[in-house]
């Protein structure tokens, strides 16, 4: 009973326009949808391996459970990146920084010692109120715990024939909210990501808030990032250009199966969705956990992708990075057309 009312809701809520809200189509839609284009898509993924729940206080075991987790994603991403080289679709990765690490080594204090620590705070979903918030690093090698470490697979996704994204999800899966981050704590974070993916080359710029604990705006800015995603709600609509020039890219739907409905009506929900996208001249964004069950790579991505192939010529695929470049352009040309 107490599911049947569950999917009645949430099915009333689809419905209805409330998840996603949907935004009123703007008239100046062709400042966000590039000609010929009516409508973009952006998937971006939670790429953590064990750093997202070992703090989980819904669970009476984190430790293991974020063990268990981060083998499936181990065992998924392969198969995700051939499903996306399949069907022609790129992805935004928010990759946990640590996991650009081969090793990592215990100091005389404590691991990551330049990387300043939260204070024990609980929101939510998790709870951190004793030891240190690297306890459960390991300080080994990926080879002897590969649930830590990630090289190897950072290195399949960027050999794939798919321009794939790599942003920053945070170095170690932190609390990113003005309450909890301080400006010099989300700085030390951002400053071990990037010196950690310097070794393949790549230069961070979109960044995916950890547990949807979003905040830090300016630092983000400040440290050369140009864009975030945030998740205060699902928006099916457009994204926001701060004051600071980030832009915020808002995310639509979560890319998963919800065993609330039947496959079929998961199917048809992503649809409907990305059809009014399309009829709408909106923005897209849906993501996805890499851990997630084998339904999601076995049937609900490959046709949800398949139906995002066929209509490619009405939608622009694409990442955060090059989406948020292509507004950086169009909106410094308009800039300079009004100056003239």
């Amino acid at each position: 009973m107490q599911k049947l009312y569950k999917s009645a809701k949430a099915w009333l809520s689809f419905v209805l326009g409330r998840n996603p809200r949907i935004e009123l189509t703007r008239k100046d839609y062709r400042k966000y949808i590039p000609a010929p284009y009516e409508g973009v898509v952006i998937i971006s993924s939670d790429f953590e391996l064990a750093w997202a729940w070992r703090y989980d206080k819904l669970n009476p075991d984190p430790i293991n459970n974020s063990l268990v987790l981060a083998r499936k994603e181990r065992n998924n991403i392969p198969k995700l990146v051939e499903l996306s080289a399949r069907y022609n679709i790129p992805v935004t990765w928010g990759t946990v920084g640590h996991l650009f690490l081969s090793s990592c080594k215990h100091g005389v204090q404590k691991p990551h010692i330049d990387i300043e620590r939260l204070l024990y705070f609980e929101n939510e979903w998790w709870k951190y109120s004793s030891g240190d918030w690297f306890d459960a690093d390991p300080c080994s090698t990926v080879e002897k715990a590969p649930e830590w470490y990630a090289p190897d697979l950072i290195k399949h996704i960027l050999n794939s024939e798919i321009a794939h994204e790599i942003a920053n999800h945070s170095f170690s899966h932190i609390s990113c909210d003005d309450d909890t981050c301080t400006p010099a704590i989300l700085e030390s974070e951002l400053r071990a990501s990037q010196e950690a993916a310097d070794s393949f080359k790549l230069k961070l710029e979109s960044f995916i808030f950890p547990g949807h604990t979003m905040g830090n705006y300016d630092t983000l800015q400040k440290t050369g990032y140009t864009s975030m995603r945030t998740n205060f709600i699902n928006v099916l609509g457009y994204p926001e250009c701060h004051a600071n020039s980030l832009w915020e890219h808002k995310t639509t739907m979560e890319l998963s199966y919800n065993n609330l409905f039947s496959i079929k009506h998961n199917l048809s929900r992503y649809k409907v969705i990305i059809n009014k996208c399309i009829k709408n001249h909106q923005v897209c964004n849906l993501w996805f956990h890499p851990s997630f069950e084998d339904i999601n790579i076995e049937v609900i991505l490959p046709e949800i992708y398949r139906f995002l192939d066929a209509n490619r010529k009405k939608l622009w695929i694409t990442t955060m990075k090059e989406y948020t470049n292509w507004l950086s352009i169009k909106a410094k040309n308009s800039e300079d057309t009004n100056i003239k």
